[in-house]
């Protein structure tokens, strides 16, 4: 057919004839292609909607719950084992059930226990090695709030005493023993420990023994704590107790900042080759202490805590400080770098404190990188604070105080920037600054106070230093030898 000669109209009816003819044609023997593309095009966005987060919603309203990965060869659901999540059912039995079936599996890698989102009342519960704890997003595992149901155990070795009262101590919510290879970890998901109980009945002197801590890992190894939210512990929140290989990221831990006494929110005791980064601490007592053992009991211990390293914080503490040592290091602290640390709204920033009947040593600490905004007191050596487990403490056992360094210290509304207070007993000794510039709220002379220290200032810092320090220049050039190194000058005024 000579299509050519067709009249112009002539040609679009044709072509529109053999369209209707190749259409159904096509589509009959397409069929099969169109029904897998279709398929395949909305797998991709099921997927793309699974896995996003926060992202774009197209068939359903709300974001939905994140897939629980799988850390182990093995995995459970707390629900496998009778677990109920409706924050009224105890599931310390499914716990207890779930964990004895993962500790059989530590020859073959271990198990996981997933927590499904719910709030998952409990009693205290014991971990195991080669074990997973994963929290999903919106699971919230609750502590029972009656301490009839948290048993009591023998004061920690280095201690002597229950902190609080003599003689046994309540145990964790979560807690471990001479465990290897233990993960807690999650989808942001929460240990909350409902400590409101426990501060009231702390304050109303009810209590005969020492509150338990939120979690406790004692004698342990290879311990990684992720992604989660730690809140409201009875006492001290998360305390590894001479454990080795411990690292800690990415962790929130809150509790009220007043009226929540002892509220710790991390306290490395004894412990060894540790890493704790990128966490979000508020809490109503020191965000971090780093601790080894109480007086007699701790120097006997002599488990010193060391190899510690404590970076890219943001922490707050209105009742004590961000960071602090002490004041239970009777078994010694070295070789600790804190480092891209911001401490807001607090009492005071990092801390140093010990007293004679100590005995140890804390030495060879580095601080670098820290911003203090709000803060009281910045810096803090403190060096008669004066609790002691028993009356008759040795007061001859006398704290080593040496080695420490200061650099990049910046920030604004501090009150005094430096309060580094020695003594002619225990001398703070080989001290370093440099680059410091601290906005202050009041302008007094003293406002960088020393006493019995020695060490140097690098450069030119603000506030002026004490004088106390030597100077050197930016190359390190000795500039001016201080006159004296005892000079007292420590006003607790303000």
């Amino acid at each position: 057919m000579m299509v050519e000669n067709l009249p112009l109209g002539g040609r679009f009816h044709h072509q529109r004839l053999d369209l209707k003819r190749w259409i159904p044609q096509f589509l009959i023997s397409h069929k099969t292609l169109f029904t897998v593309l279709w398929i395949a095009a909305f797998g991709s966005v099921f997927l793309w909607q699974r896995n996003s987060v926060g992202g774009l919603s197209l068939f359903w309203w709300g974001t939905p719950a994140r897939p629980m990965p799988r850390l182990r060869p093995v995995a459970f659901n707390l629900t496998d084992f009778g677990g109920v999540g409706d924050g009224v059912t105890v599931n310390t039995e499914a716990f207890e059930r779930a964990i004895s079936a993962i500790s059989k599996l530590g020859k073959k890698g271990g198990g996981q226990l997933n927590v499904p989102p719910g709030k998952w009342l409990t009693a205290p519960f014991n971990l195991t090695s080669h074990m997973t704890l994963f929290l999903a997003q919106d699971a919230v595992i609750l502590g029972v709030q009656d301490e009839k149901y948290w048993p009591l155990m023998p004061p920690l070795p280095s201690y002597g005493y229950g902190r609080e009262h003599p003689g046994p101590r309540y145990g964790s919510l979560i807690h471990g023993q001479n465990l290897k290879d233990v993960v807690i970890t999650g989808h942001n998901g929460t240990i909350n420990g409902q400590g409101q109980y426990w501060w009231k009945k702390y304050r109303q002197k009810l209590l005969n023994h020492t509150r338990g801590p939120l979690v406790q890992i004692m004698w342990s190894s290879d311990i990684l704590i992720s992604n989660i939210t730690l809140r409201d512990s009875p006492f001290w929140t998360l305390h590894p107790y001479d454990c080795k290989n411990v690292t800690i990221r990415n962790v929130t831990i809150l509790a009220p900042i007043f009226e929540a006494p002892n509220t710790d929110g991390i306290d490395p005791d004894s412990c060894e080759d540790m890493v704790i980064e990128d966490c979000y601490i508020s809490v109503g007592d020191d965000g971090i202490a780093i601790k080894s053992g109480w007086d007699r009991h701790g120097i006997s211990y002599g488990r010193p805590s060391m190899n510690i390293l404590i970076r890219n914080l943001v922490v707050r503490s209105m009742v004590s400080a961000g960071v602090s040592i002490g004041s239970e290091m009777s078994g010694g602290v070295s070789n600790v770098t804190l480092e891209n640390v911001l401490v807001w709204g607090s009492r005071r920033a990092v801390r140093i404190k010990t007293a004679p009947g100590r005995g140890g040593y804390v030495r060879h600490i580095v601080y670098r990188n820290l911003t203090f905004d709000n803060v009281r007191v910045g810096i803090v050596i403190k060096t008669d604070y004066n609790e002691h487990p028993e009356d008759g403490y040795d007061p001859k056992a006398l704290p080593v105080l040496e080695d420490f360094s200061f650099t990049g210290i910046h920030g604004q509304g501090v009150r005094v920037p430096v309060r580094i207070h020695g003594s002619e007993e225990i001398p703070v000794r080989n001290v370093t600054f440099r680059d410091m510039s601290v906005g202050i709220t009041y302008k007094k002379k003293h406002i960088f106070q020393c006493a019995f220290i020695q060490g140097r200032v690098i450069g030119s810092i603000f506030p002026s230093p004490c004088d106390n320090l030597d100077r050197y220049d930016e190359q390190e050039n000795l500039v001016k030898r201080s006159a004296s190194q005892n000079i007292t000058d420590i006003d607790y005024d303000f």
